[in-house]
């Protein structure tokens, strides 16, 4: 079992290396890695090539993280014919592709361990793991951004209503969510404050780059 979960968090970390951003930018004739805030994500693709370039880039990188996170359920149901796997051993494998992806992501092999902040990527992927809670975080997102105009702000909004949405669900609904459940989104809802470690000193100082309203 440890062996099929090092080789989930491997190919997804692959996956999640490739870095659509770079390839976008590379196809309208720029280098963002030197452009705007020199992140290789869609927050800055969209900030220098324009909604269009920028919408792309954010939904192939929610596709990667769903695809490097869906892929261990595709193969323990279908290809490995565990028809019985119970739901623990599902989500652990989920979660080992989850995290591959996110870190390949962020730390890509092919960009000298540098990437973007994994936004679209944790989305995609916790489609997967935890769909009502994500639905919810991007509801938070979208208020947040329209409110502030910082998607770094909005960002973290959405990564601390995960483990928040795993613990309150089951008091209000019938949704169960174990410790599992719970202790990932935790740990991914600090790992996602970590990554905006930048932006939030930049909000402090107000400095932050902000989308403003066009007229």
């Amino acid at each position: 079992m440890f062996l099929a979960l090092g080789i989930f968090a491997v190919l997804g970390y692959l996956l999640g290396s490739v870095n659509f951003a770079v390839l976008v930018a590379k196809k309208h004739g720029v280098d963002i890695l030197k452009a705007g805030s020199g992140n290789p994500g869609a927050t800055n693709v969209k900030r220098v090539l324009g909604k269009g370039p920028g919408n792309l880039v954010f939904a192939l990188d929610a596709l990667k993280g769903f695809v490097g996170t869906g892929l261990p359920y595709l193969f323990l149901k279908v290809d490995l014919g565990l028809p019985a796997a119970d739901a623990q051993v599902l989500f652990l494998a989920g979660v080992a592709g989850f995290v591959g992806t996110l870190l390949g992501h962020c730390f890509s092999c092919f960009l000298g361990f540098k990437g973007g902040k994994g936004v679209a990527s944790t989305i995609g992927g916790l489609l997967v793991l935890l769909p009502i809670p994500i639905v919810i975080g991007a509801a938070i997102w979208g208020l947040v951004f329209a409110l502030s105009r910082y998607v770094s702000l909005a960002s973290i909004a959405l990564g601390v209503s995960l483990p928040l949405s795993c613990w309150l669900l089951p008091l209000a609904t019938s949704l169960k969510f174990g410790p599992a459940e719970f202790w990932f989104a935790a740990a991914l809802a600090a790992f996602n404050v970590w990554t905006h470690r930048s932006n939030l000193g930049r909000l402090l100082a107000g400095t932050e780059n902000r989308f403003e309203k066009k007229a």
